[in-house]
């Protein structure tokens, strides 16, 4: 019998590891890795300016790979922050669409003053509209899109303070669904987000 496709979406703060968890994911499962900031990125190179649509765009490009990857029976992971609501629908949208497995990935530093200063430090090479500060963080954390109470999904936390690998190794084997509240007491750390779908 035919495994399922799986489809990954990757959620969390900026700064807080994302990137560096989702490319462990996709060396270690031969997955294909689609990372929204750098198809937004190419775009204003390209000499179109930053605006609500280019995020926008960025995403729906993404959706379109992701598609293409999960109907030829490649597993698929999106590096992308998914702070608001229709974010993740899309995604939820695509693998019922796909049949495939959806499980979401949690991206949170637990250390703050790590979490700050890999901020500061990081040089993606994109244009300074992609690239954010510490006050750009807690009011995308402040704005976060709040979680269906009791909608049940395939959730997975993985906290880049501590070593990533065996966190992988323990929680992405068989993680059952788990219905996923709001947090009564948000830290910076928890997943925030901004009024459009952008990373």
């Amino acid at each position: 019998m035919q495994q399922p496709v799986c489809l990954t979406a990757m959620m969390g703060l900026p700064g807080a590891g994302k990137t560096t968890v989702a490319r462990a994911m996709a060396q270690r499962d031969q997955s294909v890795l689609i990372s929204v900031d750098p198809i937004e990125d190419a775009m204003h190179r390209a000499g179109i300016p930053a605006s609500h649509e280019t995020g926008l765009a960025a995403y729906l490009i993404a959706e379109v790979i992701a598609r293409e990857s999960l109907m030829t029976g490649l597993n698929v992971i999106v590096d992308a922050a998914n702070y608001v609501e229709p974010a993740r629908h899309m995604w939820q949208a695509l693998a019922t669409e796909c049949a495939a497995v959806l499980t979401w990935v949690e991206v949170v530093c637990s250390d703050e003053s790590l979490h700050r200063r890999r901020l500061a430090a990081r040089d993606r090479g994109f244009g300074p509209t992609l690239e954010i500060g510490w006050a750009d963080v807690t009011a995308r954390r402040d704005a976060t899109d709040p979680w269906p109470a009791g909608e049940p999904v395939r959730h997975v936390s993985i906290d880049t303070a501590c070593a990533i690998e065996p966190q992988l190794n323990t929680r992405m084997c068989g993680e059952p669904f788990r219905h996923r509240a709001r947090d009564p007491n948000p830290s910076v750390n928890r997943p925030n987000t901004a009024s459009t779908m952008h990373p």
